[in-house]
């Protein structure tokens, strides 16, 4: 009977080793697996097209291909641009909307209390008004020169801006258009500045200011049109980038049907 007891214990210890061995063999062998896989990421990881992808797979993109993708951007940048450049260019565009309304130059700010204290108020409200509507007429012809940036977008600058911050898209186009909308906004702007009297006013502006402060040092001496292509390319991308956020956040401004493929996977 001892013997038997004997035999039972070797046996149950016989067992108890032969699943120890075995799961230590299975343990072994997923970690191999694991090395193995690791290996085919970092590998597959080193071509930046790829990488791109396998970000986008284990982000929640897997049925986007990278035509969707950069189709997509475009389209949610022209889209941006449009509606943005368009809302700008509208009668009181700027001078209505309280985030990008241009006002006088930090310079001029000083003239225009001591104007307004004087009963000279409609002066500088001339000015800016005038400053306001000329940002509305250069913004018109923004269009061309977003829609051409946007056309030598790259697929690596499509996955970067798919997955950035809320106004990626709207950073590309800054940092592709700036000095081409400079060059050509501040001809326009001077134009603009004549046609709406922003010249006439802004001299006048000055002149009385010059003549009410004539001990003073500071005389108003401003480039202003200069002065206004700066705060209207401030206004546009701003706007723009408003548009970018409300596509990316909101699902009712994602009017195609590619534009909800590519941010609804995105979220």
């Amino acid at each position: 009977m001892a013997v038997l007891d004997d035999a039972f214990i070797f046996g149950n210890m016989y067992i108890k080793k032969s699943i120890i061995v075995l799961a230590t063999a299975l343990f072994m062998v997923s970690g191999l697996q694991a090395q193995l896989l690791n290996k085919v990421i970092k590998s597959v990881s080193k071509d930046s097209s790829a990488g791109n992808v396998l970000s986008g797979i284990s982000q929640g993109t897997s049925s986007l291909s990278t035509e969707d993708v950069a189709a997509g951007l475009k389209e949610a940048l022209e889209k941006g641009t449009e509606t943005g450049t368009a809302k700008l260019s509208a009668v009181d565009g700027f001078l209505k909307n309280a985030a990008i309304k241009i006002l006088l130059p930090p310079e001029a700010q000083k003239a225009e209390q001591v104007l307004r204290s004087a009963g000279l108020g409609k002066l500088a409200d001339n000015a800016i008004s005038s400053m306001n509507h000329a940002a509305e007429d250069a913004s018109k012809s923004a269009a061309p020169i977003f829609v051409n940036a946007i056309k030598q977008m790259t697929i690596q600058d499509a996955w970067a801006i798919l997955k950035g911050a809320d106004t990626s898209a709207t950073h590309y186009l800054k940092t592709k258009t700036t000095d081409p909308l400079t060059t050509a906004f501040k001809p326009v702007i001077e134009q603009s500045l004549k046609k709406t009297d922003a010249t006439k006013y802004w001299t006048d502006f000055a002149t009385a200011y010059n003549k009410i402060n004539v001990f003073g040092s500071n005389k108003l001496d401003t480039d202003l049109p200069g002065y206004v292509t700066g705060k209207a390319l401030t206004g546009i991308f701003y706007e723009i980038g408003q548009q970018e956020k409300d596509i990316r956040k909101n699902p009712a401004a994602r009017t195609t049907a590619l534009l909800q493929k590519v941010f609804g996977s995105s979220n």
